[in-house]
Formats: structure tokens, sequence, C-alpha cells
């Protein structure tokens, strides 16, 4: 472990445990109901073969500044036994300022699993939502990594809602200085109580020639509270 590492990862643990001192003690002059959103599941067959993923941004009701973070999202090929293509993160997060908080924890793919720190910003009413996570790796031959989700789902009736999708992944490797992973996905559709359907699609993108897999299919989101 470099002195680097050392002294970055000391500095991330200690700021998250002075953050979750302050908002521990701050508690008791909490009143307002506190209310966590759902859990998304989603899964879409597609021309490719199957992607999955889901997200969750929980808070502790005793101490709802603090909180986790996480995304597990996977590719699969149709035929193909072996699974390749996933990713999964994970935050223990303390909020900063309105819409705003800092996290600390992991990030996993198949090359390995490394600590990492990330600013999560979360903008959220029943019409959109946008989340925004620029994340770095506290490791040697570190990743940067941009984050982004925006929704937009107005009312079409008292009972249906119009979905749409956008969500983007960049990661680079600022030791090679090239890129390793991306993605752009796309969903449209219909939501009716906690089911969510329609059409997507996921470009996907890898190492530094950027190759690309596509899959075009039908998705189903599951809003899990």
């Amino acid at each position: 472990m470099t002195y680097r590492f050392k002294n970055v990862l000391k500095f991330s643990l200690a700021t998250f445990a002075l953050f979750t001192t302050m908002n521990v003690s701050a508690q008791e002059a909490e009143s307002a109901p506190m209310q966590n959103p759902p859990v998304n599941v989603e899964v879409m067959p597609g021309t490719r073969g199957v992607s999955f993923q889901l997200t969750l941004d929980k808070k502790l009701r005793s101490a709802p500044k603090i909180g986790f973070f996480g995304v597990t999202d996977f590719n699969s090929d149709w035929g193909n036994d072996h699974l390749s293509d996933m990713m999964v993160i994970g935050k223990a997060t303390v909020d900063l300022f309105k819409g705003v908080k800092f996290g600390a924890g992991f990030q996993s793919t198949p090359g390995g699993i490394r600590p990492s720190a990330a600013l999560i910003y979360t903008y959220a009413n029943p019409t959109w939502l946008v989340i925004a996570m620029p994340r770095v790796d506290i490791s040697k031959d570190a990743n940067i990594e941009g984050f982004g989700i925006v929704e937009y789902k107005p009312a079409i009736n008292d009972k249906w809602r119009f979905y749409s999708r956008l969500q983007g992944v960049y990661v680079h490797a600022m030791s090679a200085d090239l890129h390793t992973r991306s993605y752009l996905r796309a969903r449209a559709g219909v939501t009716h109580k906690e089911f969510t359907f329609g059409l997507g699609a996921n470009m996907e993108y890898y190492g530094p020639l950027k190759h690309n897999e596509n899959n075009i299919g039908a998705f189903l989101q599951v809003a899990l509270f």
C-alpha cells in the first residue's frame, strides 16, 4: 500500500467519520418523517442477451443523513455461460448539503475490486430524477468515472405515467490516459403503480479501441419498497 494511498484513504475515512458524528448528534432535532425511495430492479432481454440493473439509494431511519448508494449492473450474451461484463458500486453516504452527499466504498468489476470515493448529486420530484456521480479510485493505477441518470416521467392520467431515461458512464484510466469502459442506455415506456415497461437500447463500449456491443429489447422495471 503506497504512502499516497494511505493518506487518501485516511482522509476519506476521517471525513466520513466526522460527518457521521455530526449528523448522528443532530438527529434529536430531526422531527420530519423520512421516506426512503424504492429499490429499482430492471431486466431487459434483447438482441445481444440479458441486461440487468439494480439501483438503490437508502437512508437510515434513525439517522437520515447517513445512507447507502449502490448499483449492480451486468450484461450477459446469449449462448455464453460466462459473465464477463459486470459492475457493482457500493457507497456509504453522508449528506453534505441539500442534494449532495459524499460516498466512500468500493467499485467491483471483472478486473477486481477497488476502494473509491465519490460525490453524489440527486434531484428528484414526481416528474424528474437526476443523479450525477463523479468517482475516483483510491488505489494505484486509479480510474476516474462519470456516472449519470436522467429520468423524465410526466403523468398521463391518474393511473399511468410516461417514462423515459437516459443513463451514461465513462471510465478513464489515469495512469495510461485511455478509455476503459463507457455506455449509453435509453429507455422509453409507461409506468403503472410499481411497474414500468417499454423498449430499451444499450450501447456498450470496451477498451481503448471502444469496441461496441449493442442490446436492443424490451425492459421491465419494478420498484420494490
